[in-house]
């Protein structure tokens, strides 16, 4: 099975917006493919729903629980720095330590980077392209 890592972008987008995202997070509840994540994309996307869009813990417990019971976490234990913003390296050792196939993102670091270390990174609507192909 498929080997994805959700970006904290994507995760926002579904839960904020809808649209590709939440299809992305769909497939992953069919267990299309395997969701993987680590901690601190957990305390990125929790933090940003707290912090930035003021959602109460109970509201971000309901909206997120599901995905991180589905998932499965991963303990990153190599450090990378090929990104600027050291949130998108996070996203890359999680993906690193998961032997993912696919970094999917709205990220234009990571898009721009196309892949890494035989990770390929792509935006949810081309994954989703890919997926049901």
């Amino acid at each position: 099975m498929m080997r994805v890592v959700l970006d904290t972008n994507v995760y926002i987008s579904a839960l904020l917006f809808g649209g590709k995202p939440l299809q992305v997070l769909g497939f992953a509840e069919e267990h299309m493919f395997s969701l993987l994540y680590s901690k601190p994309i957990r305390e990125e996307v929790e933090g940003v729903l707290a912090k930035k869009f003021h959602w109460p813990q109970e509201m971000i417990n309901l909206a997120c629980e599901p995905y991180w019971k589905i998932g499965l976490a991963v303990r990153p234990k190599r450090r990378v720095s090929a990104c600027p913003d050291p949130d998108d390296n996070r996203v890359l050792e999680c993906a690193i330590e998961a032997r993912a196939d696919w970094i999917v993102t709205g990220d234009k670091h990571l898009l721009d980077m196309l892949s890494f270390e035989g990770i390929s990174i792509l935006r949810p609507d081309d994954f989703l392209k890919h997926l049901l192909r």
